[in-house]
């Protein structure tokens, strides 16, 4: 049978224009998961010039189910902003956008055919269906006489490929581990994986600190929070830092953003914390709901307030050493930059120089927004007015002009007082 979509081909490219190879892959890896698969493989073969000549996903999901096909591949969308509607926030599962995700495959190849199994009425039914990019708006679908295989699942095979190979192992495969570390360690108890020519996704590269088994416990009523708590190398893109909650059985129950995230410095990180708490817990609400809930768990329990205040506990104290050692490499990027020469003529000599760095330093330990988005003039500037403030002895004025360009925290206050009034 073929069927429209409806939206035109143009149009669907139109939509997706903003995607790449990379971005448009991930989708289709995100479809699997999406489908409760655990596990997805990427194949691919090269010929000797290395140009791809075979590429196919395959998921062991519960597959795409005929009777669902217009909801799967009729895209009604027909703006960017229709394409973030629908995607649960706080729960990493759906992450895929229903139907445009499945097109994304003009942007590295010309022609997609997705081979189903899916369960109906409970017996195992497979089909096919295929789209040229010529016309994205349309698809062919054809259920089989025969099941394709004995057990659920979608394998999508893609021809004409327009991707080499040392694209794929140079640029895509490192996106694919920002794009999905973070989920492959949220279910890493359930084993998760993504497996390329019969190989595990291994991300550990991505790591810059790692620690699991911290252990939190409630003493009033015994309740146990095992904590992981990871930082990342990289942007872990769309997805930034993040806090689970899972249950005992490694399930992810909510998701929400930590208080240390968008804090303009390069501390990417995960948090993950299991515990039965989590199995009957009420996420509704906020920590400072004064109405007596259905749930006995929710956000205004003492023990999600306990739990709450020593993860933010965590992160400052794991941020705090962070930012001293990334300051570091600030002050070399500045001095690389040239930043630091405030004068052609006469360079600073050693301990103006060093109270200038000193400063520089802390400041960007306490608040490293202050420090973003500058160009290399702006740099300039600012330095060059620190020292002058600092050479004058104004260092009152400092902390106010500080003040008006960032929003300090009353912790952050205090500490750039004491830090330029020693």
């Amino acid at each position: 049978m073929a069927n429209n979509v409806n939206i035109t081909s143009s149009g669907i490219q139109k939509v997706l224009r903003n995607y790449n190879e990379k971005q448009a892959l991930a989708e289709y890896i995100w479809n699997g998961f999406d489908a409760n698969a655990d596990t997805v493989e990427i194949n691919f073969t090269a010929n000797e010039l290395g140009f791809m000549d075979r590429l196919e996903i395959y998921d062991n999901g519960y597959g795409i189910n005929f009777k669902n096909l217009k909801v799967k591949f009729d895209p009604f969308y027909e703006s960017e902003k229709a394409l973030q509607l629908a995607v649960n926030r706080n729960r990493s599962v759906m992450h895929g956008k229903n139907g445009v995700g499945r097109l994304t495959f003009f942007k590295f190849a010309n022609d997609a055919e997705w081979q189903t199994t899916f369960l109906h009425n409970n017996v195992l039914k497979s089909g096919r269906i295929m789209i040229g990019v010529s016309a994205l708006n349309n698809y062919q679908a054809n259920l089989l006489d025969m099941p394709l295989s004995e057990k659920t699942g979608t394998r999508v095979l893609f021809s004409n490929i327009k991707i080499l190979e040392e694209n794929m192992e140079q640029e895509i495969i490192p996106f694919l581990k920002a794009e999905f570390c973070w989920f492959l360690e949220l279910n890493k108890k359930r084993n998760y994986s993504i497996v390329i020519n019969g190989v595990p996704l291994d991300y550990s590269d991505n790591i810059q600190y790692y620690e699991e088994g911290i252990l939190l416990k409630d003493e009033s009523t015994q309740t146990l929070f095992k904590l992981k708590f990871v930082q990342w190398k990289e942007s872990l893109h769309k997805e930034l830092s993040k806090v689970y909650y899972i249950n005992e059985r490694g399930e992810e129950k909510f998701k929400e953003y930590t208080t240390l995230n968008k804090k303009a410095d390069e501390y990417f990180h995960s948090v993950y914390i299991e515990s039965e708490f989590f199995t009957d817990f009420d996420f509704s609400g906020t920590e400072f709901d004064t109405q007596v809930k259905l749930y006995n768990r929710s956000k205004s329990s003492p023990e999600y307030k306990l739990l709450s205040k020593k993860v933010n506990e965590l992160l400052r104290a794991k941020r705090k050493f962070f930012l001293k050692e990334y300051s570091s490499k600030l002050l070399q990027r500045f001095e690389n930059e040239g930043v630091l020469s405030l004068s052609d003529k006469e360079p600073l000599n050693p301990k103006r120089k060093e109270d200038l760095l000193n400063t520089l330093k802390a400041m960007y330990e306490i608040q490293p927004k202050i420090f973003s988005n500058l160009s290399i003039d702006q740099k300039k500037t600012f330095i060059a007015l620190i020292d002058a403030l600092l050479v004058s002895d104004q260092r009152s004025s400092l902390l106010h002009l500080l003040e008006n360009i960032v929003d300090l925290e009353e912790e952050e206050r205090a500490e750039l007082t004491t830090l330029l009034m020693e």
